[in-house]
């Protein structure tokens, strides 16, 4: 038994899964005296081409980076408007605000939380020129409809796949149904570089201008100016970022992808322990569990969230969330929707109201830890501990 699953030890909401072959691979980078972007970023990108069965991939150093350059990269500017889902993190709508464009914030399906194309479509407008989705904790969304929605009206799809490597529905990855996608290596991912991100299409012209684009705007290749077969002369194509991937960071990625099925199998059974303890504890009346994936749908496990049924508790989510801590169990939420935000409301007018669905559904989520060093005995700990507070709780209620 590991001290995370002692009792009285901490649970972390997140532990990175790191071994032997990640720390070789840092190692071989450093000892190459080639840090930043070269050899194992193109190795890295040639690699989730092909895990993907995509055509092009462009290794950034975020996810919010590789949304950005893919908005860029479609021309998005002052005066358009891409449908943005409330239900997400900071990102998904500031890369729009950094292009001069409104984010149109969507409501959300209440079991998924991801768009669908009826929540899409009473935001569309004339100058809508994009439609962004979210594929929420690594269950790919109802892709489909919404294609067919975008393809009536000629408008852009770009899907923000930052949770849903290695996801897929339908024999289909997740970001590579619309025009362009994102991809995250942040540090909780299952693919990780500590810090990182891929944009990732089959559109060679959105690849190109963000191969130029993520490094000042200089020529794609410009990087192998320090190198033996580069030359020292680049030219400005256009005012680019600073966005580009190391091969410290790239060296990482490479080996986790190699391993990202084994760590979704690993993220796959702590959910399914969940599942089981839930039942097992007679917990279902006071909670809801996120939906198990149906045949045809691969789910990515990035996020284990739970909805607390507010109205048999006389406790609100916050107080859960401490009692939790308070016992060493360490847990996020997952998201504040954007329409909450003071600068969208200052901004846009947005009222809790407006995105009901979002704002009900965020007011009783919590997301718990799942990562594959979690052992059984830690998911039981957790669950006894909830059990414990919701039972005192639906008797002090009831």
């Amino acid at each position: 038994m590991t001290r995370a699953a002692e009792v009285g030890a901490a649970i972390p909401f997140h532990v990175p899964d790191l071994g032997a072959d990640e720390r070789q691979a840092v190692l071989e980078v450093l000892e190459s005296g080639w840090l930043t972007t070269g050899p194992r970023v193109a190795e890295l990108e040639a690699a989730m081409q092909e895990a993907l069965g995509i055509g092009h991939a462009v290794a950034v150093n975020s996810a919010t980076a590789a949304l950005h350059l893919a908005l860029e990269a479609m021309g998005i500017g002052p005066d358009d408007e891409v449908i943005v889902p409330t239900y997400t993190f900071a990102s998904s709508g500031e890369v729009v605000r950094y292009l001069g464009a409104r984010p149109r914030l969507a409501d959300v399906d209440a079991r998924t939380l991801n768009v669908t194309a009826a929540t899409i479509e009473p935001h569309l407008r004339p100058n809508t020129r994009a439609i962004q989705v979210v594929h929420i904790g690594g269950w790919t969304a109802d892709m489909a409809p919404i294609l067919a929605l975008a393809a009536e009206r000629g408008i852009r799809v770009v899907e923000d796949a930052a949770h849903a490597i290695p996801a897929s529905r339908d024999g289909r990855h997740a970001a590579t149904f619309g025009d362009a996608g994102a991809l995250s290596f942040y540090a909780t991912k299952t693919v990780t570089t500590g810090e990182g991100g891929m944009l990732v299409t089959d559109d060679a012209a959105i690849a190109e201008r963000a191969r130029s684009m993520r490094l000042h705007g200089i020529s794609r290749d410009a990087w192998k100016r320090y190198t033996a077969e580069g030359s020292w002369f680049y030219e400005i194509e256009d005012v680019g970022f600073k966005y580009n991937l190391t091969d410290l960071a790239a060296a990482l990625g490479i080996v986790q992808l190699r391993r990202a099925e084994e760590t979704r199998l690993a993220r796959e059974a702590v959910a399914g322990r969940y599942h089981a303890a839930f039942a097992d504890a007679d917990l279902l009346d006071l909670l809801d569990l996120p939906d198990w994936p149906t045949p045809g749908m691969v789910h990515a496990w990035h996020l284990y969230p739970i909805r607390l049924r507010l109205e048999r508790l006389a406790v609100d989510r916050a107080q859960v969330i401490e009692e939790l801590k308070a016992r060493g169990i360490g847990t996020s939420v997952h998201f504040i929707p954007l329409h909450l935000h003071p600068y969208y409301r200052r901004t846009y007018g947005y009222k809790p109201t407006d995105l009901p669905v979002a704002t009900r559904e965020y007011e009783r989520e919590i997301s718990l830890p799942i990562y594959p060093s979690l052992e059984p005995a830690a998911v039981d700990r957790i669950v006894e501990a909830l059990a414990g507070i919701l039972r005192s709780s639906r008797a002090a209620a009831s």
